[in-house]
């Protein structure tokens, strides 16, 4: 089966360090070559740099493949290449199909058009028909929920709605190649499932999903196949699970310590914002790697700005195939429905040895008063730490050297009774 996408020795390079050259008229072009005629000639000290370099791969119809990497890895300059905005240095790429973009929060609208009028103007890019176009309209409205600022100019469009209306019309006028940067974190929490679940319904129709993330559970929920980029080089490309957990121990993923020291750039708002979230073992050394038998904490450092809310630390853990192993809010009685002060705080999750199971564990860590609900700063991918299960036979494994699956393993209490009396026929049957 012929590919819809086919990337082979692809590379991308760009000039840094050079001075900007504002517009010319072409008399002044003129006038500046006959000055100084050898000026062009001299160097100007530019660098190059390679955003990627020799990147080879294919995608199937109907494949949603994951992109992730560390910041700086090359995906966004990829993506970018994927839809045509620009071209590759070197190698080639081939596309069998209409490319939908959604990079980034509006791409492609004009902020004085209204929203329907901007529907339209996308669906004309896309090479669609108007006839096809009015076809979808009402089910791209009614999925952004913006039907009462319809003919309003999106200009005058929250973030929100921008956003809402920016997807829709991505994921709705059929291109069979959907390309979607980071752009989840911008919608609420039940848009972002609403995209997640039109994103897999777009597969299903035998289109194709390429999706940037740094959210590891959403990756491994939508995505099969996932590629990692690293440095612009292709690291791995393979299952999800399998790139994640490379990913994530290689040390190019989340670690065990982020911190925040612009605290007017942390997550957070005009009441609280995040400073820092660790992983600590028992001995308050900062790891990535837990035994299974032993203690780990999961602190939280953050900043109240403005006192006299009830704020509530709490923790999202999941494992490597995005499942939720569980979630937990601090019941610390001294700070329980009472104010904070303005100051800096420090809050440690204790999770006990021999209950989670080996593998990967990646921590959302949020902020929250529950009573008005406000959510203050919830970072998806704080933190990660890999489970460690013990050899030595006094874990939950105990002898046994094969897979155990499950989200938790804990060590259970066991009661055996015998009666020496009712040892039965021990005969064999035959």
């Amino acid at each position: 089966m012929k590919p819809v996408i086919k990337v082979k020795g692809m590379g991308k390079q760009y000039r840094i360090g050079g001075q900007q050259v504002p517009y010319q008229t072409l008399r002044e072009s003129v006038s500046n070559t006959v000055r100084a005629p050898l000026k062009r000639f001299r160097r100007n000290g530019n660098r190059t740099i390679w955003a990627l370099r020799d990147i080879d791969f294919e995608v199937q119809a109907g494949e949603v493949v994951g992109i992730i990497g560390r910041n700086g890895a090359g995906k966004s300059t990829l993506l970018k290449i994927l839809s045509r905005i620009t071209e590759p240095t070197t190698g080639r790429v081939e596309l069998y199909g209409r490319v939908g973009s959604l990079l980034e929060v509006g791409t492609g609208f004009h902020p004085e058009l209204t929203g329907r009028e901007n529907i339209f103007l996308n669906g004309a890019i896309l090479g669609m028909k108007r006839a096809e176009i009015q076809q979808k309209f009402d089910e791209i409205v009614a999925f952004a929920e913006v039907e009462r600022f319809i003919d309003t100019p999106v200009k005058r469009y929250s973030s929100g709605m921008f956003f809402r209306l920016a997807f829709a019309v991505a994921a709705h006028l059929e291109p069979e190649i959907l390309v979607v940067d980071e752009v989840l974190a911008v919608g609420d929490a039940g848009f972002q499932r609403k995209c997640l679940d039109q994103m897999k319904e777009v597969s299903q129709h035998g289109r194709t999903v390429l999706f940037v993330s740094h959210n590891m559970p959403a990756i491994s929920r939508l995505c099969p196949r996932t590629v990692l980029l690293n440095e612009g080089k292709l690291l791995e490309d393979g299952p999800s699970n399998q790139v994640i957990s490379t990913y994530l121990q290689s040390g190019l993923g989340t670690t065990a310590e982020r911190k925040w020291p612009n605290l007017a750039k942390a997550p957070g708002n005009h009441i609280a914002r995040l400073v820092a979230v660790r992983v600590r073992t028992e001995e308050n050394e900062i790891s990535e790697a837990i035994d299974i038998r032993r203690p780990v904490g999961i602190e939280m450092e953050f900043q109240v700005l403005k006192p006299g809310h009830v704020l509530v630390p709490n923790h999202k853990f999941f494992n490597e195939e995005g499942v939720t192993v569980f979630v937990a809010s601090d019941p610390d009685p001294v700070w329980r429905r009472q104010p904070r002060a303005a100051g800096r705080y420090v809050s440690t999750a204790w999770i006990p040895g021999n209950f989670l199971a080996e593998g990967s564990i990646i921590v959302e860590a949020a902020l929250s008063t529950f009573e008005p609900e406000m959510i203050h700063f919830d970072e998806r991918d704080a933190v990660a730490f890999q489970v460690v299960d013990s050899r030595d036979g006094d874990s939950a494994r105990g002898d046994y050297a094969g897979p155990m699956p499950g989200v938790v393993r804990p060590i259970l209490d066991w009661t055996t009774q015998f009666d020496s009396n009712q040892q039965g026929d021990s005969r064999p049957v035959l």
